[in-house]
């Protein structure tokens, strides 16, 4: 397969990416004769990338779990550890959908901790917490969606054992959660769709490899083309001078 088909595919659904097949083949064609329903279809289903539009509700809420106010509306984000969300996303393996649970510093955008999993009980979403936590502090406010692993009382009692507020998307906006949207739209375009993972294995060492990118080489056009890394750990050396001083 010729890697320039699968790069016309990504490019026509990021504009948009609500087509199916026969409609990426439609708006290919006139261009690109040989981008029959057929090819586009087979080169899809080889790379999920019908999972852009088409997923499980992962942010389903189980009424009796508590929800909390949106903290963030026109909270200005100043520095490192002032506010973490969280968001979880899913990857199509030949096996089945594996989930991916990530922690974001949104002044940084600095991929602090997360984990996969096969299924969507809160564990795996405690044992991200617990570990960003235990490497980074505390942030001031952690923001997640209503989903039931978010508003589980394992999840809640971890914040509010470390005296964390706690933030949720108001129902219905997802833009609340924007960063961590991005972060999922970069991992899966920029490695997921193009490694095509064909085992758990491989997937953990391509979302390992590809986090490490992020956060140390990628440049990020919003933090002035500087990396995550550089700009969650420059404060600390600016806040530990001014200290000193």
């Amino acid at each position: 397969m010729d890697i320039t088909d699968l790069k016309l595919i990504l490019a026509t659904l990021q504009e948009v990416p609500f087509y199916g097949y026969r409609k990426v083949s439609r708006k290919l064609l006139p261009e690109y004769p040989h981008m029959s329903a057929k090819r586009v279809r087979r080169i899809m289903r080889r790379f999920g990338l019908r999972a852009i539009y088409a997923k499980p509700n992962l942010s389903a809420a189980r009424k009796e779990n508590k929800k909390y106010p949106y903290l963030l509306k026109n909270k200005i984000i100043r520095y490192p550890n002032q506010v973490w969300a969280s968001d979880i996303t899913y990857i199509r393996l030949p096996g089945g959908y594996v989930y991916l649970v990530a922690i974001l510093d949104l002044y940084s955008r600095k991929v602090l901790s997360y984990r996969l999993s096969n299924t969507l009980d809160a564990d795996f979403c405690v044992d991200a917490l617990e570990d960003a936590i235990k490497v980074y502090g505390e942030p001031a406010i952690f923001n997640t969606d209503q989903g039931s692993q978010f508003t589980s009382d394992r999840f809640t009692k971890v914040l509010k054992e470390h005296y964390i507020e706690i933030s949720m998307d108001s129902k219905g906006r997802a833009l609340d959660n924007i960063y961590v949207e991005r972060l999922w739209r970069s991992l899966k375009y920029e490695d997921i769709y193009l490694k095509s993972y064909e085992t758990m294995g491989e997937l953990k060492e391509g979302v390992k490899r590809y986090f490490k990118f992020y956060n140390t080489e990628r440049f990020h056009q919003s933090l002035d083309y500087l990396t995550p890394e550089i700009m969650y750990e420059s404060f600390s050396t600016r806040d530990d001078l001014d200290n000193a001083a």
